[in-house]
């Protein structure tokens, strides 16, 4: 997979065991970084001396085909031109597989010998190498084969043994049949003679009754005595 255009995290940490190209205060460093011809200026650490500390973060557009930065520490002056302290070169090639790298890099004076050596943190967020595991074909894991478990062992059933004696016969035992009673079969049913009723218009023999009764209008209840008025309590009967 191409790294074209893919951006890539850079920590400047700091510095340690720096050339000292002050005599007699303490030098000012500071770091530039330079890739694909772009550069990268940290701030400046005033008297830091030797051991400056940065602790910057810088983000860069990575070049397929490029990989490495360049990197040079630098002392900075007031009244007169910058000291260049040393260079070196941060390699690519682990942080683009693994994804991440944290180490120092050595640092070179002009004259070869060793000036010091920087701390840098590098972080690439697609590696190469979880690109290979992802792409992995999976594993399956074999079952184990167990042997076929052989049937299972019963002894046969007990059966009695047989009776020495002849087994019986029915006729051994009585029989008594059952004796049901004679019952009568029920006589015919006698119903009662049906009388058809009277034809319509007939004499009754009865002779009618007189209408209205004799005794008509029907006899008064007792008799009633008029009270005389004025006389209070009533008199005693």
């Amino acid at each position: 997979m191409s790294v074209q255009g893919q951006l890539l995290d850079i920590t400047v940490i700091g510095c340690k065991n720096l050339k000292d190209t002050e005599w007699i205060s303490r030098q000012d460093p500071y770091v530039i970084l330079e890739y694909a011809g772009n550069k990268y200026r940290t701030k400046t650490d005033t008297d830091g001396g030797r051991n400056p500390s940065f602790n910057e973060k810088y983000m860069l557009s990575l070049i397929e085909g490029l990989r490495e930065i360049n990197v040079a520490v630098w002392n900075s002056n007031t009244l007169t031109a910058d000291d260049f302290i040393g260079s070196g070169k941060i390699m690519l090639q682990k942080v683009l597989i693994d994804g991440y790298h944290d180490s120092t890099w050595p640092l070179t004076a002009r004259s070869g010998r060793r000036a010091g050596e920087i701390r840098i943190i590098l972080h690439y967020k697609n590696p190469k190498g979880a690109q290979k595991v992802s792409s992995a074909a999976p594993v399956h894991e074999s079952l184990p084969v167990y042997p076929p478990a052989s049937p299972a062992y019963y002894p046969p059933p007990v059966y009695a043994a047989a009776s020495p004696y002849p087994p019986s016969s029915p006729s051994d035992f009585s029989c008594y049949p059952p004796v049901y009673a004679p019952y009568p079969p029920p006589g015919p049913t006698v119903y009662s003679t049906y009388t058809p009723p009277a034809a319509f218009g007939a004499q009754s023999p009865y002779p009618p009754q007189a209408y209205p009764p004799s005794t008509y209008p029907p006899q008064g209840y007792g008799c009633y005595v008029a009270r005389p008025a004025g006389h209070y309590p009533p008199p005693y009967y």
